[in-house]
């Protein structure tokens, strides 16, 4: 079985940081394209920022400049480096992408997500 485990979340006040850790369990060869994902309640699930190659990440406008992901696929783990945290980045936030099984096709699961709270 493959899945995807956030952890990291919690309640911090406006200015604060987190950092958001993620790991790809399972008999897993590879991960590819990762991102970190996050849903507010009553809004949709929005892409936070991703990394579609090595030295390639994107970022939303929103969090351009504050936020910083990485990824070490060695150790098949993807972080989010979350500063300056604003009470609207409230949200659960997750991470998803290409997962490359030792067998079997591509999978992209979804964890539980970590929630983050920002209070003002």
């Amino acid at each position: 079985q493959v899945r995807l485990v956030e952890s990291g979340g919690g309640l911090v006040q406006a200015g604060g940081s987190l950092t958001l850790s993620c790991v790809a369990e399972g008999d897993i060869f590879g991960i590819f394209k990762m991102g970190w994902y996050r849903q507010a309640p009553g809004r949709q699930r929005e892409l936070v920022a991703d990394i579609t190659r090595p030295g390639t990440t994107n970022y939303i406008d929103s969090v351009r400049g504050r936020f910083t992901i990485s990824t070490d696929n060695a150790k098949l783990t993807i972080a989010l480096q979350m500063n300056s945290l604003k009470p609207e980045d409230t949200a659960g936030f997750y991470c998803n992408g290409g997962i490359l099984p030792r067998r079997g096709p591509t999978l992209s699961p979804w964890g539980h997500g970590a929630q983050v709270t920002v209070a003002s």
